[in-house]
């Protein structure tokens, strides 16, 4: 093999000119202008790149009017996303909420008694001595789960005073209408009559306080989930179009797809996860497998997937999507 064969493997060269644009990041010399930074990420590459195709897709949502989505884990109400989300509320930006047992029990925690920040290597032991809860870097103290118990007790009695058996979108509207904090997820999507959808209601404290509640103080108690679905697919068939943003995987993701699958899939879809697809989990699915099941329609540019946190692209998304004018 000669030098000049050694080197066409090395180097074998390029006639073809691509006509995609040039790799560019954002040019930090002059004077800062956030929106040209998260414009620059389109050109940036990576992770920047999908934020980029995010923003504009979301973009497209609120162009076409679609009934827009938003799922989200616990998670995010246990951080500083809470906010984040109360404001897409507030604003009239999204339409369902979708989330799981656990947002709801935080939400109300956080109207009277803040989480705290603390620290990934903590010792646990001594955490558990001391009555402290660990949620990655966020401390919660174990009283503010006392303080809910008593809560909802005192909700409850009102809540299943005229209907034994109740649905998890009754539970958050008439939940929320009883908080007065204006960063409260449910208080805004009760104030604003955005329905929040848990198909999960029980896994969480507020399963375990129902629990208790039903057998020591009133056994005919109950919560139906099918009327609730049977609603989340009737008003996505009315519908023109949908856009999704999920938050994170699990039940909630999920339910949203599927439910549109009844109405040939969602228009418009952006998913934030750190799930993985090598293991099959629907977690870890990103929007193209979707397609195949026929939960998002097919087109080249209606969906995609940001492979990060939350806590580190969401607020970016919604100000540059939602806040910029």
């Amino acid at each position: 093999m000669t030098d000049e064969d050694t080197h066409s493997h090395v180097v074998p060269g390029s006639d073809e000119e691509l006509s995609t644009p040039d790799v560019r990041g954002y040019d930090f010399r002059g004077s800062f202008d956030f929106d040209d930074l998260l414009q620059s990420y389109a050109t940036t590459g990576f992770q920047a790149t999908q934020l980029a195709e995010a923003i504009d897709i979301a973009e497209q949502m609120q162009a076409a009017d679609a009934t827009v989505y938003l799922t989200f884990t616990s998670n995010i109400v246990s951080s500083g996303l809470r906010e984040v989300v109360a404001y897409l509320v507030r604003e009239g930006f999204v339409d369902v909420l979708i989330t799981t047992s656990g947002s709801l029990t935080e939400d109300v925690i956080k109207t009277a008694k803040p989480f705290k920040m603390g620290k990934w290597n903590a010792d646990e032991g001594a955490l558990r001595e001391r009555g402290i809860n660990r949620l990655g870097n966020i401390f919660v103290p174990s009283d503010r789960y006392v303080w809910l118990e008593e809560y909802l007790y005192e909700f409850f009695d009102d809540f299943f005073a005229e209907e034994k058996i109740r649905t998890p979108t009754a539970f958050a509207r008439e939940l929320g209408a009883t908080l007065d904090d204006e960063d409260s997820v449910l208080k805004q999507a009760a104030d604003n009559n955005v329905p929040v959808y848990c198909p999960a209601l029980t896994d969480a404290e507020v399963g375990n306080f129902l629990y208790y509640y039903r057998q020591g103080y009133d056994a005919e108690v109950g919560i139906e989930i099918l009327d609730d679905y049977d609603s989340l697919i009737q008003d996505g068939l009315l519908a023109d179009e949908t856009g999704l943003i999920a938050v994170g995987g699990g039940v909630p993701k999920h339910h949203a797809i599927m439910t549109n699958l009844f109405r040939g899939g969602a228009d418009y879809v952006v998913y934030i996860s750190t799930g993985v697809e090598g293991d099959g989990s629907l977690s870890g699915a990103p929007p193209n497998e979707a397609v195949s099941w026929g939960k998002i329609k097919n087109h080249e540019t209606n969906y995609t997937q940001i492979e990060a946190e939350a806590t580190l692209v969401l607020p970016l998304l919604v100000a540059s999507a939602f806040k910029q004018e």
